[in-house]
């Protein structure tokens, strides 16, 4: 309960900022609008030459692409902008403000920011699913209903812990900016399906940056290809790496000497 009351602070605060500036949503707007028709439009060429996609049908990648906006959505409403600021925090030494609070500093550190105009990649992302359903005819039973937002969870639960870990590493080094540019250029390859990709990169955006449990995962259970042994997977890598970060988080703050030291 106290957790989510500080979210709500949080949020409250990120809402009155933005709302400062609101010309910033139509900006934001017209950005989604953008990507999203540059997605389609890259579905509508691609399918004009083939009727499958790594074997995928085109509804069922349209479906991906939904889900591919709803978590990038989740990334860059409040999960991208927390970690820049986590960043900032520890190379200007501020972050000591945060250490001294009562609440847990790495639930503070998540979600001190909220890009609130990003809720429009949430709900465009939402959209395209739907019509995607629509279109492949789907009926979701409650199966296909649970497995669907038990693998959308944990592949938002990873996320989150590869990117935590990710801005862990600013108190060992200094540019862990550029590596979240590069994990961000990665999450690009989310928007196709990962059986699309050579066994080497298939690889690489599973285990070693875990695209494919946000994206290609999720919408395996609304097409009715997730295995239960997949869906466990998801669960306990998604279990292991809020543990690994916890961990990673825990022993940077030890070494964090900041303003005040």
């Amino acid at each position: 309960m106290n957790s989510l009351r500080l979210f709500w602070v949080f949020l409250r605060v990120s809402v009155l900022s933005e709302l400062a500036y609101r010309a910033n949503f139509f900006l934001q707007l017209f950005e989604s609008l953008v990507d999203l028709g540059t997605a389609l439009g890259g579905l509508a060429v691609v399918f004009s030459y083939t009727d499958t996609l790594g074997g995928w049908r085109p509804n069922e990648v349209l479906a991906l692409v939904g889900v591919f906006f709803l978590v990038g959505g989740a990334i860059h409403l409040v999960i991208e902008p927390s970690m820049q600021r986590l960043i900032e925090a520890v190379s200007e030494g501020t972050l000591d403000f945060t250490l001294t609070k009562p609440a847990d500093a790495q639930f503070l550190v998540s979600i001190q920011r909220v890009e609130i105009w990003k809720l429009t990649d949430l709900v465009l992302g939402a959209g395209v699913l739907a019509f995607a359903l629509v279109r492949m005819g789907t009926r979701l039973g409650a199966w296909q209903a649970a497995a669907f937002a038990a693998a959308l969870a944990a592949g938002g639960l990873i996320v989150y812990s590869f990117w935590l870990m990710l801005a862990t590493l600013s108190f060992w080094f200094v540019r862990v900016e550029n590596i979240l540019v590069i994990f961000q250029s990665m999450y690009e390859a989310g928007r196709w399906p990962v059986s699309l990709y050579p066994r080497w990169l298939r690889f690489s955006l599973t285990f070693l940056v875990p695209v494919a449990f946000a994206t290609t995962v999720p919408t395996q259970a609304l097409s009715g290809r997730l295995t239960g042994r997949t869906l466990l997977g998801a669960g306990a890598l998604a279990g292991l790496l809020l543990v690994v970060s916890r961990l990673f988080w825990r022993a940077g703050v030890r070494r964090y000497s900041g303003a005040s030291a």
